[in-house]
């Protein structure tokens, strides 16, 4: 367990060491009160080059749907490497902010990017920021959030008779409303990047994401230019038209890339380095390609895997203690080799399982806004209120059910009748030792949580891959845990008999066993990722359109679906019951869930 927490404390002091680049940018939360009691969430990094004496350019970035302020800090702390003063934020509704009033927050408050560049712009607090250089970048919803704030800014630049305050803005992978209307008032530079595979471009007017003849491109291109110039007919991709000074340019890039990845791409995070130091006359010395971001990512995934590890050394340990000692009991004998009939009964239900897990996942989300009406229509409630989770606690409730049913089927098939016993499923207990378990699992919570809040609040480093993040919670969330875990518990529950009870076979060896337990956890979802990417690559529209947010969500699911049966294997061998296992994972997997979401909130 040392090992671990060492190996934690390490790679997260180098990922903040990447962060703040050796001690020359100060990275800070801050917290900004807006409209209506509505409350903003976001990350300050500020270069010691900036000064009230050479005060720098100031850029927000926006996250998009489902993603929080750390999602982005690849872009965020190139930018400040370079320089630039960023606050990348926490959407309405994501991460540490607040709900908003506007069930269209990215559209008509630019999920709080509008609030934060009013503030930016007036106030004396940030005398280390040129305000007459101020821009914003996001992707996909956060992407819309910029250009409706381009579009926001220079309505009021119109009224006003002065420049608008939002100087540049960067549109990633988001080209819906590149409209007339919305164009027609923008007062700002204004650069595009748009994934040549992006899976939601069947919704684009042309129904594909070559922008080279796009109308959403053109018309952006042609925003800028007099009406004295000829209109443009086919983008140059890469190529600055207009002119930074009358904040007329405009630069379209169509990086190949799939929607989800591609701000973590190099060369989509180097076009918008380079678009930044060019509208805002900044020489950085580093060239655009010139990246660390990736190390950063590379030691929090370190921590994250060594933090995840450090929970099964941890559980050995209380498990000495007196106070839950006597949770700790023989292992029960494992299941014979099946063989004949007993091997395609095993196997069958192991196909059955996964195609079940497969088929009912959208039909799930789909019946999630049938039954939670007021977070499908964005609508602040109380009710479970994360839309997106809503589909996911529905299929994993189904499948725990399915996965009681098929084990059960599989024992009154042919293992009652081959020498299986119910003293081999590790199910035996009682009310006080379940309680007693229940305990145990709060406490592995409890000191996997207060190691990250530490190490947080000391370093402002969290457990994170990309797009994927173990994120500190707020009192609100740790309410809310309470909602939605009972229902995972009854599918981790089913997972942990299944995984134990049925997959621990004499003679197998652990490894081979473990591994089939996280592909059988892992392998009905992976399917519909499989579907919906080679029906993309044959035809170039995504399987499930409609549902195509749902899927994309699957890239983190995934991952946690598979490991899961090693906890539950793990804690099994420790106390010879399948409870701990699942309630452990309840309640950190779940959070894990919970907080990496949109939460519509009452405020």
């Amino acid at each position: 367990m040392l090992i671990a927490a060492l190996t934690v404390c390490i790679a997260s002091l180098i990922a903040a060491v990447v962060q703040t680049s050796a001690g020359r940018v100060d990275v800070q939360g801050i917290r900004l009160p807006t409209q209506n009691g509505q409350l903003l969430v976001a990350d300050l990094f500020k270069p010691k080059t900036a000064t009230a004496g050479n005060p720098a350019p100031l850029i927000v970035v926006i996250p998009g749907f489902q993603r929080s302020k750390e999602a982005l800090s690849n872009i965020a702390l190139e930018l400040a490497r370079r320089g630039f003063v960023v606050i990348s934020i926490d959407p309405y509704a994501q991460g540490g902010s607040s709900s908003s009033m506007s069930r269209r927050a990215a559209t008509t408050e630019g999920y709080g990017m509008f609030a934060v560049v009013d503030y930016a712009a007036s106030t004396e607090n940030l005398n280390y920021v040129d305000r007459t250089r101020i821009g914003a970048t996001g992707h996909s919803a956060g992407g819309n959030a910029a250009i409706r704030g381009a579009s926001y800014f220079g309505r009021e630049a119109q009224r006003t008779g002065q420049p608008s305050k939002l100087h540049s803005v960067f549109v990633s992978g988001y080209v819906l409303t590149l409209t007339d209307d919305v164009l027609d008032d923008v007062r700002s530079n204004v650069g595009m990047s748009y994934a040549y595979y992006d899976e939601g471009a069947y919704r684009n007017e042309m129904q594909n994401a070559d922008m080279r003849r796009a109308p959403e491109a053109l018309r952006l291109v042609n925003s800028g230019i007099t009406p004295a110039e000829p209109p443009i007919r086919e983008v140059r991709l890469g190529h600055y038209y207009g002119n930074a000074a009358t904040r007329t340019l405009r630069v379209v890039y169509n990086e190949r890339i799939l929607h989800p990845f591609q701000p973590y791409m190099i060369e989509a995070t180097a076009n918008q380095i380079a678009y930044f130091e060019k509208v805002f006359g900044v020489a950085s010395g580093l060239a655009s390609d010139d990246q660390v971001w990736y190390w950063k990512e590379l030691f929090s995934l370190v921590a994250l895997i060594a933090g995840m590890i450090a929970l099964v050394p941890l559980g050995r340990l209380l498990l000495d203690t007196p106070a839950f000692r006597s949770l700790a009991h023989p292992l029960p004998d494992p299941q014979p080799q099946p063989s004949g009939q007993g091997r395609l009964i095993f196997w069958s239900l192991f196909v059955l399982g996964a195609l079940i897990a497969c088929f009912s996942y959208i039909p799930m989300t789909e019946l999630s806004q049938v039954l939670f009406v007021s977070a499908s229509n964005r609508e602040m409630t109380w009710f479970f209120p994360q839309r997106m989770n809503n589909a996911v606690v529905l299929w994993a409730l189904f499948n725990g059910l399915v996965g009681f049913a098929i084990f059960f089927l599989s024992y009154h098939l042919h293992g009652k009748r081959h020498g299986i016993r119910p003293g081999m499923w590790g199910a035996a207990t009682s009310a006080r030792e379940l309680a007693l378990t229940f305990t145990l699992a709060m406490t592995l919570f409890a000191c996997y949580y207060l190691f990250l809040f530490g190490l947080y609040y000391v370093l402002h480093i969290d457990y994170r891959f990309l797009f994927m993040g173990v994120r500190v919670f707020k009192p609100v969330e740790f309410m809310m845990l309470w909602m939605y875990a009972p229902f995972f518990f009854v599918f981790l529950l089913s997972n942990s008999l299944r995984v134990n009870g049925a997959m621990r076979i004499e003679g197998q060896p652990e490894w081979r066993s473990m591994l089939i337990a996280g592909l059988g956890n892992s392998l009905g979802l992976l399917f519909i990722v499989i579907v919906q990417y080679v029906t993309f690559a044959a035809t170039g529209t995504v399987y499930w359109t409609d549902g195509w947010l749902y899927v994309n969500l699957l890239f983190a699911v995934i991952p946690m679906m598979f490991v899961l049966p090693y906890f539950n294997r793990y804690f099994f061998r420790m106390t010879g019951r399948i409870y701990l296992g699942p309630m452990t994972t309840s309640l950190i997997f779940i959070m894990i869930l919970l907080t990496n979401t949109v939460s519509y909130l009452p405020l």
